[in-house]
């Protein structure tokens, strides 16, 4: 019989959050090689990160194990989800349908049973109506009815840079509680929204600084 999955209440810093969604991928592509059991360095290994960071990461959410063969994967994927996975399903809205916003649409489908993607939007009206695995894009004007009758909660932002502060000024208004922001604009939304920004350009020329640094060795 199957343990009744309990959510548990605890607050991690949003590192350790990132780190865990990771492992868990891991550990399912462990599962999916046929292991059973992962030891720290292990899993350590395949985050280019320390054994300390994962033992440290995994005792934070209450999970240990005195077994010699390592973490139980299994165990240890039910434990992170706990922790980690909304206790119900979140609705997830695609803002701006170009070439990103199409890409982040078909990859997100399906991939986490508790977020789930069910509207995108765009000004553009040959992109209105359109589908992409039966999700339906609406026009920017409908936002505030299709977040509200949808129960949308989260955002994820791939506008136009020019568009991007007015867009999440909009989306506060609309009742969006997160924002996933893959624009280049530094947003300023209140408080209780929760906002996380990813920068392409910052991060390829951090890797471009790296490996000119690692050349020139």
């Amino acid at each position: 019989m199957k343990r009744p999955i309990l959510r548990k209440i605890i607050k991690l810093p949003e590192k350790t959050v990132e780190r865990l969604s990771e492992y868990r991928r891991t550990l399912f592509n462990c599962l999916d090689d046929g292991l059973t059991h992962v030891f720290s360095h292990e899993l350590a290994d395949m985050h280019n990160i320390t054994a300390v960071q994962v033992r440290r990461d995994i005792m934070f959410i209450g999970y240990s194990t005195s077994n010699r063969k390592g973490y139980n994967i299994q165990e240890l994927i039910r434990v992170i989800s706990e922790i980690i996975d909304p206790g119900e399903i979140i609705n997830v809205a695609v803002i701006g349908l170009g070439n990103l916003g199409k890409a982040i649409s078909t990859y997100f489908i399906g991939k986490r049973p508790l977020l789930n993607l069910v509207a995108t939007f765009d000004l553009d009206p040959k992109k209105i109506g359109s589908e992409i695995q039966d999700i339906e894009c609406y026009s920017i004007d409908r936002l505030h009815e299709i977040v509200t009758n949808k129960n949308i909660t989260i955002a994820i932002l791939t506008v136009p840079v020019y568009s991007a502060m007015d867009m999440a000024k909009a989306l506060v208004q609309a009742g969006i509680k997160g924002i996933l922001n893959f624009t280049t604009v530094n947003l300023r939304v209140p408080d209780h929204i929760f906002l996380e920004e990813y920068d392409m350009i910052t991060s390829i020329e951090k890797v471009a600084y790296f490996v000119k640094n690692k050349t020139n060795k």
